[in-house]
């Protein structure tokens, strides 16, 4: 049934219900327990004359449930054998963000996007805040009159992980919150961080795969020799590394080798060197006794002599099936050999980048050859990987034959891509009905009152 609204009433023991909902719901009670996130609250109810949607709410009820006092829209679910109404989804958002007191929270790269979400489930039917998980159960923060208001909120539902850092998801805090979600029984999704050999794992040992993935190898003094010695490039990358960061390109230039760096601090960008041994003892300071992947480099189609990938964004939809939500071309920087937007890169659809380099037809056809592939990923990365996934950004490079590569798999893939207006993309609008169907799937543990 459609979502019905939520409206508060000044002064009363009871809750109004429309008699047409009453009698749509086939309630047969004068007593109904009535939940919202995690929490439950017996009240009494009564069917009146008035818009057939709705259900108002004493005020003192959304105290209980602690709800700011204002309309909502709700889906409903009416569980006859506990004469129970299940409204929501309350939805919580895990980020890592400053708290400057009374200050308007700054939820960094996902600010604007935390809005849209906010907006899209305003219209589809449920409620969201944002927390950091050190405030967990203490204060989140909602979005109302233009603004992030504090206030203690409702246990959520379901919660979706936007934490930025790695490192924190490895910190003993972030473990003790993980700990109490599961002792509450709150599914979270796209838990965590994914690391690139962990990807490169669970695609290898699927053969129809194979030929899709570079030839990747943990690197190590031998590889390195093998890795230069076999492909023109050879890229070096940090096996928990984002947003393009701290990578190495090894270009085989006639007798001697070039090498360059996407790290910022580095002022000379790139170094002429002659041998793998100065190559492998100039690497490995840089890498800081981290663990790195080294990967076949290749000669992907460019636009405008630039480096370019496709970034196509999968979600999993309420019937547990995963769809390509957008896709979208990513074009380096002039000085840049990665395309992440966060290293300067820029975006532009798929049909507009390819036909530079062939026709629209042919484009086409490759936009959705990229799309099956990414969705065939989406689902091994699922299947295989712990913890439940929602959401995933697959990269794909396409080669100057015009074969798609995988390149990377991400399980926070970048907000922002925006196109300057306020609308709800279809990728927020996946992610927002994937909750719904977490939250009315998860056996509730209700906290009665």
């Amino acid at each position: 049934m459609p979502p019905i609204t939520i409206i508060p009433m000044k002064s009363a023991n009871f809750v109004e219900m429309s008699e047409q909902l009453y009698q749509q719901l086939l309630l047969d009670t004068k007593e109904i327990s009535i939940s919202i996130g995690k929490k439950m609250v017996t009240v009494k109810i009564r069917s009146v004359e008035m818009n057939p949607d709705e259900i108002h709410f004493p005020e003192n009820l959304f105290q209980l449930f602690q709800l700011p006092i204002q309309r909502y829209k709700f889906h409903v679910i009416y569980q006859e054998n506990t004469q129970s109404l299940l409204l929501g989804p309350v939805i919580g958002l895990v980020t890592d963000f400053k708290n400057k007191g009374n200050e308007e929270p700054h939820f960094r790269s996902i600010h604007t996007f935390c809005e849209e979400l906010h907006h899209g489930l305003s219209e589809n039917g449920g409620f969201l805040y944002v927390f950091s998980y050190p405030e967990f159960s203490d204060q989140g923060y909602y979005f109302e009159g233009g603004k992030w208001k504090a206030a203690q909120l409702p246990l959520p539902n379901v919660i979706y992980n936007r934490i930025h850092s790695r490192k924190i998801e490895f910190g003993k805090e972030y473990h003790l919150f993980r700990h109490r979600l599961a002792e509450l029984n709150i599914p979270i999704f796209n838990d965590r961080f994914l690391s690139k050999w962990e990807v490169h794992e669970h695609l290898i040992h699927e053969n129809h795969l194979l030929s899709y993935v570079p030839d990747t190898k943990l690197f190590s003094k031998e590889h390195l020799t093998t890795f230069a010695k076999s492909y023109e490039t050879v890229f070096i990358k940090p096996v928990h590394g984002s947003q393009g960061r701290n990578i190495f390109k090894l270009q085989k230039k006639n007798d001697y080798f070039t090498l360059e760096s996407s790290i910022k601090s580095q002022t000379e960008k790139k170094h002429v060197i002659l041998s793998i041994d100065e190559i492998y003892q100039h690497l490995k300071p840089l890498l800081n006794n981290r663990i790195y992947i080294i990967q076949q480099g290749i000669p992907l189609l460019t636009y405008q002599s630039r480096g370019m990938d496709y970034r196509i964004l999968c979600h999993k939809s309420q019937q547990n099936n995963w769809k390509a939500t957008s896709a979208v071309a990513r074009i380096s920087a002039e000085d840049e050999f990665v395309s992440n937007i966060a290293r300067g890169g820029e975006i532009m659809t798929p049909l507009n980048a390819l036909k530079e380099n062939m026709s629209i037809s042919d484009a086409k056809w490759l936009i959705t050859q990229m799309k099956e592939l990414a969705i065939e990923t989406a689902v091994i990365i699922d299947r295989k990987s712990s913890g439940i996934t929602g959401e995933l950004g697959i990269d794909i490079g396409i080669d100057q034959e015009g074969k798609p590569w995988l390149i990377e798999v991400n399980s926070k893939p970048s907000k922002n891509f925006e196109d300057g207006q306020m609308k709800i993309r279809p990728s927020a609008k996946a992610i927002i009905k994937f909750c719904t169907k977490l939250a009315f799937d998860t056996s509730s543990e209700m906290e009665d009152s």
